[in-house]
């Protein structure tokens, strides 16, 4: 051990020198860049001065050969300069170039009439005072080792700060292009803790134990129990999974070294690989400590080689796999570490040993929104008529990021009106603009574009309003947006439901979809590109059910795709022949025209009705789903209270009333084993658990964003 330690000390230290070797060699190259370039600058470098007698100087002077002459106060010498091409040739035959030296003469009197009269005749120039050249010691002084020492400094404070500010991913000076300098975050700097969490209760449920190990450790080894090394929070972007990590540092009260994965990725091999060893040689320093690394997918990825190696990357990963094992379960170092994309991972990373547990943190329910919008509107000043409850409805699919901007564009909108505080419009209003965008005021339609807009929305809503497996109508309006829709049917449901989703929801949401489109083909015998959006999203929702839910009389349960990006919404990947890919798009086509068929047909059956409700929205322009509701059963629609008042028809029933649990006890199928102690909605609880399906369709908020420009 010692042998190792003196090793590493001996590898610093030459590390040390060579940065500084490295230093002093840059120094020196721009000086010697600085002072040929003043040289340069300044014409040429000082010439030679040579003694001339008093007898040639006056020959010269009066052959004209003399342009300068200055006059040195200190000893009383003339300093000459001749023209170009003067050469002065002494009493042993050398030569001297104007070109190259400068000459003086020693007068025989400074005030001597004589001088001045040749001098005033014959000498253009020589009343300029002479500034006598340097000492040359003194001249080396200014040309080199002022500037040596001016670069020394300037580099020296531009290493310094780099270190500060740069973290991995800053140079860090010269010669720390390995060095770890990993942001640390203590209790007092995060100021994050679970009561800013809201909406992944598993997951503080999770995390939870980890703090409670990291407090109490001796609780939990008397039983011989291991400290977690590691935990991986996979979840969509926005679900707040770095703010849970920061949460856990908080409880815990421990360091909190939060690292990107992208930091650890250099151009030269090893370089990761020796930032992960100084990284949890710093938390092995500080422990117990927790370290975060964020997006891990960077420089996790799979070592399977189909897409080209990556030699980096790999020694990257090598490096972190082998510090994982090295830890130390008694010193308390947890690693935590977040993506969206755990399917690339290398499976020697996701073993027990290394990350003993994937913590899901998932779009919340509707518990869980209602919980984020308290915790966003804390410090958010509130109107009396503000129902969070109904914002949470409206926004199903939508992770702890969207509602936080949601929250801050309605707060926005308030001031924009010059109100003291946020009502329950403002934060429709921003919900809205998140899915469609602001309106556009300076467009202009034409009358027919205003009809064929429309009756293309009111299509939509007779369509929702008229079956029994959709969400229903909140709002219509026909005023073009920012985001490319000249309007939108706006559906949100009466209550919160989970991803699982039947057929007949399915074909419903199809069906719903397909309502501009027959509307446009019913009413106004033509097609647009307006349901450009309509299609592309009943079609996705179609082929899911052909290829991934087992919804299709061809295929049956069968999988033909498996999804790709499950957290990102990638899509899914084809896992079948090509003539059974046309076979399927065969079948969704079926789904698809038995869908449209009826949306036409629900639309001539109800076409009076929506003859009157696009009249109302002509002229309104934007109606509420109470108001459409009240035009169809002959109420006057302007005493129509509740804005966003429930639509759904009074003899039609919500799907999930439908759903009755028993209360019998349910015997054991096996003879000799005692009956369950179970009531039978416990049991019932359990198997409609384990039987549900879990690839159900992610939805988003439900709205029509259509009739693109």
């Amino acid at each position: 051990m010692n042998q190792n330690n003196n090793k590493k000390n001996r590898n610093n230290r030459n590390d040390n020198w060579r940065g500084i070797a490295t230093l002093i060699s840059w120094a020196l190259l721009l000086t010697i860049v600085v002072s040929w370039a003043g040289t340069y600058l300044s014409g040429t470098a000082d010439k030679s001065a040579v003694e001339i007698p008093y007898s040639e100087f006056v020959q010269i002077a009066k052959a004209g050969e003399i342009t300068k002459v200055s006059k040195d106060a200190s000893t009383g010498l003339l300093m000459i300069t001749a023209k170009d091409d003067y050469t002065y040739t002494d009493q042993d035959g050398k030569q001297y170039s104007s070109k190259d030296h400068q000459f003086y003469t020693n007068p025989i009197s400074a005030d001597d009439p004589s001088l001045m009269a040749l001098l005033e005749e014959y000498v253009p120039d020589f009343d300029k005072p002479y500034t006598p050249p340097l000492n040359p010691l003194l001249t080396f002084l200014i040309s080199y080792i002022l500037p040596f020492a001016l670069i020394m400094l300037m580099f020296s404070l531009v290493t310094r700060i780099m270190a500060k500010k740069g973290g991995m991913g800053g140079i860090g000076g010269i010669g720390t292009v390995g060095k770890a300098n990993a942001k640390v975050y203590m209790e007092k700097s995060t100021g994050v803790t679970f009561r800013d969490v809201a909406g992944q209760d598993e997951a503080k449920e999770s995390l939870t134990e980890i703090i409670d190990f990291l407090h109490n450790p001796q609780k939990y080894t008397e039983i011989g129990a291991k400290l977690p090394k590691g935990a991986l929070l996979v979840g969509p972007p926005g679900t707040g999974k770095t703010l849970l990590a920061k949460a856990v540092a908080g409880e815990a009260n421990v360091p909190f070294f939060s690292i990107s994965g992208s930091d650890f990725v250099e151009m030269f091999v090893g370089v990761g690989a020796s930032r992960v060893r100084d990284l949890f040689k710093e938390a092995s320093k500080v422990a117990p400590c927790i370290v975060f690394i964020d997006e891990i997918d960077t420089i996790g990825k799979s070592r399977d080689n189909r897409m080209g190696g990556n030699d980096e990357r790999e020694q990257t990963l090598n490096q972190l796999l082998a510090e994982m094992d090295g830890f130390d379960p008694t010193k308390g170092v947890i690693l935590l570490a977040a993506t969206n994309r755990p399917e690339v991972l290398d499976q020697a990373l996701l073993r027990p040993g290394r990350f003993d547990r994937r913590i899901i943190i998932d779009r919340p329910n509707l518990a869980g929104r209602l919980a984020t919008l308290q915790v966003h509107t804390r410090n958010i000043r509130l109107a009396e008529d503000v129902n969070l409850k109904k914002v949470a409805l409206a926004t199903a699919g939508s992770v702890g990021a969207d509602l936080a901007n949601l929250v801050n564009e309605a707060a926005l909108r308030a001031v924009r009106l010059g109100r003291k505080a946020v009502n329950q419009s403002d934060l429709l209003a921003a919900f809205e603009l998140v899915i469609a965008g602001t309106e556009k005021k300076g467009s202009v339609l034409t009358e027919f574009e205003k009809k064929l807009v429309a009756y293309h929305e009111v299509g939509h809503a007779m369509v929702a309003y008229k079956q029994k497996n959709t969400e229903p109508v909140q709002k219509i309006t026909i005023v073009p947006h920012t985001q490319g829709a000249l309007g939108y049917t706006l559906l949100m449901p009466d209550e919160d439901k989970t991803e699982l989703r039947t057929k007949d929801e399915l074909l419903g949401k199809i069906t719903v979809s397909m309502g501009g489109r027959a509307a446009e083909e019913v009413v106004m015998n033509t097609m647009t590109n307006g349901a450009s959006q309509d299609i592309q999203d009943a079609t996705n929702v179609a082929r899911n059910m052909v290829a991934m839910f087992g919804m299709s009389d061809e295929f049956g349960m069968m999988a033909l795709a498996s999804r790709r990006n499950q957290y990102l919404e990638g899509g899914y990947g084809m896992d079948c022949a090509q003539d059974t890919a046309a076979t399927l798009d065969k079948a969704v086509r079926e789904i698809l025209d038995e869908c449209y068929k009826k949306a036409v047909e629900i639309l001539k059956e109800n076409r009076d009705d929506m003859d009157k409700v696009v009249a109302y929205l002509l002229e309104k322009e934007t109606i509420t789903g109470g108001e459409m509701v009240a035009i169809l059963e002959g109420r006057d629609p302007n005493l129509v209270e509740d804005e966003y008042a429930s639509t759904r028809p009074e003899e039609i029933e919500a799907p999930a009333k439908k759903v009755h649990m028993i209360s019998q006890k349910i015997e054991s199928p096996v003879e000799g084993l005692p009956a369950s102690e179970d009531t039978g909605s416990e049991a019932a609880d359990e198997s409609s658990g384990s039987s549900a399906p879990q690839d159900a369709e992610q939805t988003q908020p439900s709205s029509e964003n259509d009739t693109q420009a």
